[in-house]
């Protein structure tokens, strides 16, 4: 299986269980929680595929870097969060950040 598909999956997992934070209500509703939990761990058994066949400094800043500009963004949408332009600005960095380190990336496995 393609290395990025499991990256791009393990990112969809862990924003999930993101996600679900504020629904379980600090861990006292059964149903969010054991989805959230069941989805870090899904997304940390794929991390850790991954980080057998790319560099863990690559993966590390992928799966952060994606993750924290998809849960802002979602968060606007789903919790009503208040983006301004800083905040804009900043997640565009980590993207471009994370493209960059992507990029020129030097594989040495």
């Amino acid at each position: 299986m393609n290395v990025y598909i499991l990256l791009f999956s393990a990112i969809l997992f862990e924003v999930f269980g993101t996600m679900l934070l504020p629904a379980s209500q600090n861990f006292t509703k059964i149903l969010p929680t054991t989805i959230l939990l069941f989805s870090y761990a899904i997304s940390f058994y794929f991390l850790a595929i991954v980080s057998q066949k790319l560099p863990l400094s690559i993966v590390y800043a992928s799966w952060s870097g994606v993750g924290i500009f998809t849960i802002a963004i979602l968060s606007y949408f789903f919790y009503k969060q208040a983006i301004n332009w800083q905040t804009i600005a900043g997640l565009f960095l980590i993207v471009i950040g994370v493209t960059i380190v992507n990029i020129y990336k030097t594989d040495i496995y």
